[in-house]
């Protein structure tokens, strides 16, 4: 049986991406509480820097521990499962993304011009609104909120801050939110070695090497975070309890 369900501590809280781009905000799932996490996301389509990468879909990946869904509220959004592209709107309901299977999302049009060019519902193309969520499971490492904080500011580094996309880290935070990036299906065994490779060189190489999946300045829930560091020998060193007790401290002197 799974352990009782660890309240989110970022409920309610804001995530933005992109200088404003992208809004998540952390939610209850309104019909299933028992989901690991839920988001309410907004891509403004138009937004210059949401609009400088349509053109670039995200990886392709997978989560061989959990079962993911998503619902669009308002507009459309792609999500391509195994090579095939769903254009998914409101009318089709939660649409579910079973472990193991490779997929992304992202906007269905790459030209902010031609975004409501086919839809005759009245969608402006402005924004997309849709719900996020996962199911729960006993891995540690997980999709979760501690995991989407620091993809999203990751990403904020590279496209905002223009660093060079480093491809050990990307793999170091996949690793630890149980996600893998997908290796050409034509490949024998390939979501087998994908998920090895995310191991063996986000975790065991990026360890050494002084690659960590989380950061306390991006973090809500840091303690939470080095529980799950503290599941690796190669990311122990990079748990820091003293500074989450030293922030309770703090809020304790405050109160």
């Amino acid at each position: 049986m799974s352990p009782p369900k660890r309240p989110d501590s970022s409920l309610g809280k804001i995530i933005t991406a992109f200088e404003g781009g992208i809004i998540t905000r952390v939610i209850t799932h309104p019909y299933d509480s028992s989901r690991v996490f839920a988001y309410e996301v907004t891509f403004h389509l138009r937004h210059p820097r949401v609009a400088a990468v349509a053109s670039q879909k995200p990886p392709l990946h997978f989560h061989p521990y959990q079962e993911e869904y998503v619902e669009v509220l308002e507009g459309r959004l792609a999500v391509e499962v195994e090579g095939v592209e769903h254009v998914l709107s409101p009318a089709d309901g939660e649409f579910s993304l079973k472990p193991w299977c490779n997929h992304r999302l992202y906007s269905p049009v790459t030209d902010v011009h031609e975004q409501t060019k086919g839809y005759d519902d009245g969608w402006d193309g402005e924004k997309t609104v849709f719900l996020l969520s996962g199911e729960d499971t006993d891995e540690m490492f997980r999709l979760d909120t501690v995991f989407f904080e620091n993809w999203y500011a990751y990403q904020d580094l590279i496209v905002v801050n223009g660093e060079k996309i480093d491809l050990v880290q990307v793999m170091s935070m996949f690793d630890a939110g149980g996600s893998y990036l997908s290796l050409p299906t034509w490949i024998p065994f390939s979501r087998t070695i994908a998920r090895a490779m995310g191991i063996v060189v986000g975790r065991w190489v990026g360890g050494v090497l002084g690659y960590q999946p989380f950061f306390k300045k991006w973090t809500t829930d840091w303690d939470l975070a080095c529980r799950k560091m503290e599941m690796s020998i190669f990311h122990r060193r990079f748990s820091d309890r003293k500074a989450t007790a030293e922030r309770k401290m703090l809020i304790g002197h405050t109160v």
